[in-house]
């Protein structure tokens, strides 16, 4: 970075060369270091007009109260100023003008918009920092944004053209806090991928046919600045090295661990890199299974041969070729003799702490079987990439992908009592043992690391795997689920979809009636559309729809509940108390003659014809209780996605993100558990909400009653699912309004202070969700920092 005087020289350079209503503005950033405000924009602008010189503007806002509390330096800035001046002097200004002429002109190009600099990137602003001079010599090369590209922000978010706002203003009222991308960044993005110059495409266009897709960032982003991230939240210091080697002398359990290790044809450059991975591991008491087909070239064999030789851990069977991944890994099987076994690809590499960390949860946490961890990426040059952040165990979601089986570590034993890998299943033989193994021991017992201790290379030939290979794969995934609900006589099918797998869970041939409790008060509109929605696009049959009129008073409302009072399978129910949509809904329960009751919104309106025969067949789940729908606003963004707990509060993941647009690790797009589900649309059986005592109608009356709820189930034992399958429209809290009213906020902040009470540990800690994503967004992004434990030195 730049000395101070120089920060100074290059600032006041830079400012002095814009006109008069862009230097204000870059005044206002760079030295109060914040937005201008409107009456300080005309009040300076009058003044430069009476002939106060721009020098004289920045002298004043440097020594306003505020310029002094933001850390610039008006004494600074004005023996800068005075160096100005005296470049006029004869002698000393002569040095002064060399010195002046070092510092670049800011010839600022029509692609650069200094404001918009200032206003995305505070850092700068906050450095007192020339927004030009700090994009050419770093903006640049970190990939940040110059300027806001309106025909991009057009093409990569189709909901902009019908919300009504120009992409700039949409950018700045919405777009900045969903954390939407102001530019498609080309040379960033080929830096980050070089997968891109390996296919020979333009950058843009891969991003459009794969990047998308694969949820790539099209830009570099501040808050997903992943190799930032590592650098200061996942790197080893000397002194954390060192303190992790004591600790793991002192481990009152020190099992020994084998690593199976199939090796085929593989860059030997790369395989060096993956042994040397497994020979450094901080934790000591490891063996490496190796099974090597003998037609893979002598130079592999050598490096094999060698590190046997080198080091009496390392185990080498050599065998003729088969063709058979799980049959390797069953050879590697035979030669391990460790208390547990853990699988590495050879395309793998451990962290330097993998193993420890294994060993770490082995002696805190008693009686797992199963571990998993996070991972990432890497590239040829060791640059980390795509971190995958995992939730603890959550076995829908790992039914909807695997997320286990590239980090699994198993207890040996069960891993023999399940037989070991099964060679017709070749291409999902761990996804397929993960599967058998959990079903010997309780969901309980499989543990989740969150720290990433396992790094996947990326590289283009990983990129350009045959299409035959991946259907293979998928369909003997498909064959291991569907084997997996046989063996456990669920009746349930998996198929493919496209981020993974869907599991259909079969209905009984005798229909439950279901309740559909729509609570309403005028609003006819919206209740119309509702009930419109319901009884002409749902195929599932028979339910019926209790509508509880808390107290309308709209005459063509009230002659509407009267019609529809008198059609078939509508029953309207009038309660004139206060409202309260816990009371209304409890009570509305006791008069519901179906086993299945769902909690509806009058604001919600269906959109696929089968989503209540999709969230009624998990509900028929003896382990559920809650089950939610995917809702969307009806601009096309999502509403709900799911509800996470942190910062002492509930929100709704993925919250505002595209149609089209998986998610997080395609977590908007897959079946899986969640702590919470919006009551907006919630199934759950009868008999569970009446043992669960209901929604809480004495401490929440309007807010949290459905968080609580389901903290509850969990409470109870029970799991709250969240399916993607069951689609509908919500427009919020468009009866019930917001909560801006002062007795609405004195309510609201009473039911908030009492689930942070009631709740506080759950408040903390979302088993759905993981430590190190932020919990200050709802857009899966990275934490800063990550709230895992840290290592103590």
């Amino acid at each position: 970075m730049m000395s101070r005087k120089t920060s100074l020289f290059t600032l006041i350079k830079e400012l002095l060369s814009y006109d008069d209503e862009r230097f204000l503005e870059c005044a206002y950033y760079t030295i109060l270091g914040r937005k201008p405000d409107r009456g300080g924009m005309c009040t300076y602008m009058k003044r430069i007009r009476e002939g106060v010189s721009k020098k004289n503007i920045i002298l004043i806002l440097a020594k306003s109260p505020e310029g002094k509390s933001s850390g610039v330096s008006a004494f600074a800035l004005e023996m800068t100023l005075i160096a100005l001046m005296i470049m006029n002097w004869p002698v000393l200004g002569s040095l002064l003008k060399m010195l002046w002429r070092q510092i670049p002109t800011a010839t600022i190009p029509d692609f650069f918009d200094p404001i918009w600099y200032l206003q995305e990137y505070p850092d700068v602003a906050k450095a007192h920092m020339a927004p030009y001079y700090h994009y050419v010599n770093y903006g640049m090369n970190e990939g940040r944004c110059p300027a806001f590209d309106s025909d991009w922000y057009l093409s990569e978010y189709p909901d902009v053209v019908g919300s009504g706002y120009k992409p700039r203003d949409h950018y700045n009222k919405y777009g900045r806090a969903q954390r939407r991308y102001p530019w498609f960044g080309a040379d960033w993005y080929s830096r980050e991928n070089p997968d891109v110059a390996a296919s020979g495409m333009d950058a843009i266009a891969h991003y459009v046919q794969v990047g998308r897709k694969e949820r790539r960032q099209p830009a570099y982003c501040a808050h997903n600045d992943y190799r930032k991230w590592v650098a200061m939240f996942d790197t080893l210091s000397s002194e954390m090295r060192t303190a992790m080697h004591e600790r793991s002398r002192r481990f009152t359990l020190k099992p020994l661990i084998s690593i199976l290790m199939p090796v085929r044809d593989i860059n030997v450059v790369r395989l060096k890199e993956t042994l040397n991975s497994i020979t450094t591991q901080i934790y000591e008491r490891w063996e490496l299974c190796v099974d090597q087909e003998m037609n893979s070239d002598n130079l592999t064999r050598c490096i094999l041969e060698r590190h046997a030789l080198e080091d009496r851990r390392v185990k080498i069977n050599f065998c003729k070729p088969s063709g058979c991944m799980a049959a390797a890994k069953n050879r590697a099987l035979e030669l391990a003799t460790g208390d547990w076994i853990a699988v590495l690809e050879p395309d793998y590499l451990l962290a330097e702490s993998a193993l420890y960390w294994i060993v770490d949860a082995i002696n805190r946490v008693p009686n797992i079987c199963m571990i998993y961890s996070d991972e990432d990426k890497i590239n040829d040059s060791g640059i980390r990439s795509k971190p995958y952040f995992k939730c603890d165990w959550n076995l829908d979601l790992f039914y909807s992908h695997d997320m286990f089986s590239s980090t699994g570590v198993y207890l040996s034993h069960l891993v023999k009592k399940a037989s070991g890998f099964r060679g017709d299943l070749d291409g999902s033989e761990n996804y397929d043992l993960a599967l058998r193994c959990i079903e010997l021991i309780n969901q309980n017992q499989v543990h989740h690391i969150s720290r990433v201790l396992y790094h996947c290379r990326t590289n283009a030939e990983n990129a350009l795997t045959p299409d035959t290979v991946r259907y293979s794969r998928e369909l003997t995934g498909i064959r291991s689920l569907n084997e997996h609900f046989m063996r456990l006589g669920v009746k349930a099918k998996a198929e493919a979809a496209p981020h993974g797998y869907r599991v259909r869970y079969s209905l009984p041939s005798q229909l439950p009636l279901v309740s559909l409790i729509i609570p309403t008060r005028n609003g006819l509109s919206l209740l119309r559309k509702c009930v419109e929605s319901i009884t002409e696009r749902t195929d599932y049959k028979p339910f019926e729809i209790l509508i509880v009129d808390n107290g309308s008073n709209d005459p063509e409302a009230l002659l509407y509940l009267k019609s529809v009072s008198s059609m078939q399978g509508i029953r309207v129910i009038r309660d004139n108390r206060a409202f309260n949509y816990s009371a209304l809904n409890n009570a509305a329960v006791k008069l519901a003659r179906g086993t299945i009751v769902g909690l509806i919104n009058n604001d919600v309106e269906v959109i696929n014809p089968d989503w209540l025969s999709e969230m009624v067949s998990i509900a028929l789940r003896p382990e559920v209780a809650a089950v939610g729908a995917r809702l969307w606003y009806p601009d096309g963004t999502l509403q709900h996605g799911g509800i996470i707990l942190g910062r002492g509060a509930a929100w709704h993941a993925h919250r505002n993100v595209a149609k089209g647009d998986p998610g997080y690790m395609a977590r908007a797009t897959l079946v899986q558990s969640f702590s919470a589900v919006t009551g907006a649309c919630l199934i759950v059986r009868k008999a569970v909400y009446e043992e669960l005592g209901g929604l809480n109608e004495a401490d929440l009356q309007v807010t949290f009653n459905d968080v609580d709820f389901c903290i509850r189930s969990l409470k109870a034992g029970y799991l709250n699912i969240w399916t993607p399958y069951a689609e509908l429209y919500h427009h919020e809290s468009a009866t019930r309004g917001s909560d801006d009213a002062p007795a609405k906020q004195v309510r609201a902040r009473r039911e908030l202070n009492y689930m942070q009470t009631r709740w506080a540990r759950e408040f903390i800690y979302d088993p759905a969700y993981s430590p190190n994503l932020t919990n200050e967004s709802e857009d899966f992004s990275l934490a800063w920092p990550p709230r895992s434990e840290k290592v103590a030195v």
